[in-house]
């Protein structure tokens, strides 16, 4: 289930939270060159839809989703397709997608919660899909100046929960400085994650 204090943060917040980080973000790319043209993605918090919207315009059948209604409405001004609003827990597809994109919203799962969800994400996927997601690396849960909640794993940990949600073909974690929303400086961690074909 979604932390009642974050969905609030966002539906409090949508308006100006759209209005930050314009530019797709540049993992993006390296997400897009692992599939097929015109592949099916779902995207999983789309946020302000920025992501979504190059994907569309790179050819792909997007399905945005979002856990915050107004947020999802925000997107769904931006790129002209509808918003599924939809929690994690709440992904119920089976082989339906190519690729799951997955940037900077698996961050708010809960921690106990976080295993089962990758699970659907693989049951989600077709044989040969792929998983791109992100997180904010840290030593356990926790909130951040602005009440939002993480899980803040660090690399050891995700691996974990990857490898009890799912037998994966390949997995693959990463780790880069940036920022987020808050502008604080962010260690971050990228999971791509394959799926035998």
């Amino acid at each position: 289930m979604p932390d009642r204090d974050t969905l609030k943060f966002y539906a409090d917040n949508a308006a100006t939270y759209v209005q930050h980080a314009d530019r797709p973000t540049p993992q993006l790319a390296g997400f897009l060159k692992l599939l097929a043209p015109g592949a099916t993605v779902l995207e999983l918090g789309t946020g302000n839809g920025r992501d979504a919207a190059a994907m569309l315009a790179a050819g792909f059948a997007v399905t945005p989703s979002d856990a915050s209604p107004e947020l999802a409405a925000e997107a769904e001004r931006r790129i002209g397709v509808p918003v599924r609003i939809m929690a994690f827990h709440e992904l119920s597809d089976i082989a339906a997608y190519d690729g799951v994109w997955a940037c900077a919203c698996l961050l708010h799962a809960p921690r106990d919660e976080l295993t089962d969800d990758l699970a659907r994400i693989f049951r989600a996927l077709r044989p040969g899909g792929h998983l791109v997601a992100s997180f904010k690396a840290g030593g356990g849960e926790g909130r951040d100046q602005l009440g939002r909640y993480y899980n803040y794993p660090d690399a050891a940990e995700l691996r974990g929960h990857l490898t009890q949600a799912a037998t994966w073909a390949s997995i693959d974690i990463s780790e880069n400085d940036g920022s987020g929303y808050d502008g604080k400086p962010t260690r971050w961690l990228w999971v791509h994650a394959g799926k035998t074909a």
